[in-house]
């Protein structure tokens, strides 16, 4: 999970911590806001707005793909604010596709340092 100050670093605005945890107790974004804080998790406004963590939750449990749009007619739709919720989720799914990407830059450049090394040896022969 990505912590406030760090998720504050990633906007253009370089939000404090505090700032950041204000965000998380409001209700409502104006619309320059929702881009920046969409923008620094790597999703679109409409993702952002359309985004119901019970969703996730149920697609996690039932081991279902959550790409299709129709997620508000196949999914029980429980109200409640859930923005916290919301910025929580959104922000451990990030954090571990950047884990994995980290990873999978490691073993490409361990893959192409191990390339580079079997041509100097054929070289060699």
């Amino acid at each position: 999970m990505i912590k406030q100050e760090a998720f504050g670093q990633l906007c253009r605005s370089k939000y404090s911590q505090q700032r950041i945890s204000d965000f998380e107790n409001m209700v409502a974004f104006d619309e320059p806001l929702l881009k920046e804080l969409a923008d620094a998790l790597g999703v679109t406004p409409d993702f952002v707005k359309s985004f119901k963590d019970e969703n996730v939750i149920y697609n996690i449990q039932n081991n279902q793909d959550n790409s299709t749009n129709n997620q508000q007619y196949n999914h029980p739709n429980i109200q409640n604010d859930g923005s916290d919720k919301l910025l929580a989720l959104l922000e451990k799914f990030i954090e571990e596709d950047r884990a994995k990407t980290q990873s999978i830059s490691e073993l490409s450049r361990a893959v192409l340092d191990l390339t580079n090394e079997v041509k100097k040896l054929k070289e060699g022969k």
